[in-house]
Order: structure tokens, then C-alpha cells, then sequence
């Protein structure tokens, strides 16, 4: 009686020293001091040459991001073609992820909208104001990171006719391109949304549509969700060999049992530089944004795709591998 009295006792004063904490300790706000330079200007040098310094511009700005071998080790295994039945991987993609990162506030604001949707297209979504909260919770954590504010400041730089420059406005802009819902179903319900569809993913006509995100499909492996079958070989036999320290993956895998035949994604990258780096195609790019990405290991070719939906909402976005090779 006396251990569960204390207890007790230590679970309220953890709760008053939590409360504390939030209200006298507040993080010092972050401003991001970097400016888009003239030569990153997509009336002086194109589009595609523009988001290509803007994407590693973020790339270099993320100090979020995860080192491989430290913070995460995968087991890629056996490659294989999209078109080859069977599973080449015997053992799951991730071997070891130190989930503490996910304290941090962009990974454990983001996780908790994970939970917030139904998979199947079709199914009307319900948000709820603890949902709407969660939602606010993430895009002003992420605002306070360099990729995110640097994305801000270039898409201000270059569409100022839509993306207004404050930081309030930015927020309501980002929430309206990819958490308002819209259809998926030719107009049956309100079933997905940008976000819904790129992170977390969705089952469409038996197939596993988007799911784009390397924190999900941790989270989903982990559970027994996620069943890995390897990864896609590349299209040039001169691509350099897949591994376990490459930052893009290219795999396939089923979810629930339902197959997704081939998928690209990031791995170990922050939460806040995908959501820079697609709302950057989406709202100064094109459906087909082909950049040089320099991780330090490996430099990749990519072509980042992006669709809109609803006129004027993110349908999905996701990195699609052309060639790769060792740094």
C-alpha cells in the first residue's frame, strides 16, 4: 500500500514539474537568417534549376535528419523487379531505430497524426477537434525548423501572388494544401486529404496508394503490419549498389496484406524537410521536378512528382529515383 501511495505521489509531482516546464520554460523561437539568393530565383534561372538549389539547400539545412548506422540500421537484402512475384527479404527492413528521436517535436507531433485516419478510399474521415489540434500542433513545430522557414522565404521569394508573408498565413496556407479533405472516390465522400495520402497511405481498388513516408512504415513494420519483400533494382545496371546507408529507397512491400508493387522513399529524413520539400514542388513546381540530390554518402538523380487535387490541394507527391551513384 505504502509503494503504489508513493507511487502516486511521484505521478502528481511529475505532472506539476511537466506543467511547469511548458509554462515557464519555453523554447526560444527560431528564425531562420538564410535568404533565398537572386540565383535561386526561378524567373532568372527556370524552375527545375531553381527547386533543384532550393531541395539541397533544405537537404543541408536539416539537422533533424537521422545518420544511418547511428541513429537507424536497415537490412535492404535481396533487390528484385517490380514485377517479381515472392518476398527477396526474409527479415523486416529495419533492424534498429533509436526511438528517441521521436521526442523530438517534429517527430512526436507528427506521429500522433498517424492514428487520425481510415485507410480505405471511400470511407468519409471525421476530424475532431483533438484531431484539428494535433493538426496545428505539427505545422507550428515544423515552422520552427530552417527547412520549413526557408521553404517559406522561397516560396514567398517566388509566388508572393499566393503565399502571404506572414508566418500565421503560411500556417493557413499549409493546412488548407494538405490537411482539408476532399475525394478520392469520384465525389462519394470526403475520404483523403494531402497528408492522409503521402504519410500515412491509403488502400484503393486492392492496392496500397501513396504511403510515402519512412516513419510510418517503421511504425507500421514494428507492428506486423508491414510485410518488407526487398528492394527495387535499379533501372541502370551503372547505378550504384543498394545499402544501408542510402537516405533513398526504392522497395516493395505489402501493408495488411495489400502490395504495394513499387514505392521510392526517403529514409531518415526529418519530418519537416518533406513537408519543405513538397510544398516547395507544389506551390513554385511542377509535376515534375528532376533534381541532383548530394547526401555526403550517395548523389541521386530524382524526379519529384506532385498532383494536385481539389484544384488546389496536394493529391501526392513522392521522390521517384532516376540514377544513383556513390559520392
Amino acid at each position: 500500500e505504502d509503494k503504489a501511495h508513493n507511487v502516486g505521489i511521484l505521478r502528481a509531482i511529475n505532472v506539476i514539474v511537466h506543467t511547469l516546464e511548458i509554462t515557464l520554460f519555453k523554447p526560444k523561437v527560431y528564425v531562420c537568417k538564410v535568404e533565398p539568393p537572386p540565383t535561386m530565383n526561378v524567373s532568372k534561372i527556370g524552375v527545375n534549376a531553381s527547386i533543384e538549389k532550393a531541395v539541397q539547400h533544405i537537404w543541408d539545412l536539416d539537422v533533424n535528419r537521422l545518420t544511418p548506422g547511428v541513429d537507424y540500421v536497415i537490412d535492404v537484402q535481396q533487390g528484385k523487379k517490380p514485377y517479381w512475384k515472392g518476398d527477396n527479404a526474409a527479415d523486416p527492413l529495419f533492424v534498429r531505430v533509436n526511438e528517441r528521436v521521436f521526442r523530438r517535436p517534429t517527430y512526436r507531433t507528427f506521429i500522433a497524426l498517424l492514428d487520425n485516419y481510415k485507410a480505405e478510399v471511400g470511407a468519409a474521415e471525421v476530424v475532431t477537434s483533438q484531431e484539428r489540434a494535433e493538426n496545428k500542433a505539427f505545422l507550428k513545430a515544423i515552422m520552427q525548423t530552417g527547412p520549413m522557414q526557408f521553404c517559406h522565404k522561397y516560396c514567398r521569394a517566388n509566388k508572393p501572388d499566393i503565399v502571404p508573408a506572414d508566418q500565421t498565413g503560411f500556417i493557413n496556407l499549409l493546412h488548407k494544401i494538405w490537411f482539408d479533405l476532399y475525394s478520392r472516390s469520384r465525389g462519394k465522400a470526403r475520404d483523403s486529404s494531402g497528408f492522409e495520402h503521402v504519410f500515412v497511405g491509403e488502400i484503393k481498388d486492392g492496392q496500397i496508394s501513396g504511403f510515402h513516408n519512412w516513419i510510418q512504415l517503421y511504425l507500421e513494420e514494428k507492428k506486423g503490419n508491414v510485410d518488407y519483400k526487398g528492394y527495387i533494382k535499379p533501372r541502370n545496371y551503372k547505378d550504384a549498389e543498394t545499402n544501408g546507408d542510402d537516405h533513398v529507397l526504392t522497395l516493395q512491400f505489402s501493408w495488411n496484406g495489400v502490395d504495394k508493387t513499387v514505392g521510392t522513399d526517403f529514409i531518415g529524413v526529418s519530418p519537416e524537410f518533406e513537408m519543405a520539400l513538397y510544398t516547395m514542388c507544389f506551390l513554385v513546381g511542377k509535376e515534375d521536378n528532376k533534381v541532383r540530390l548530394e547526401t555526403k554518402t550517395d548523389i541521386f538523380d530524382l524526379n519529384i512528382k506532385c498532383y494536385t487535387m481539389a484544384r488546389d490541394k496536394i493529391g501526392t507527391s513522392y521522390p521517384e529515383a532516376l540514377s544513383h551513384e556513390e559520392a
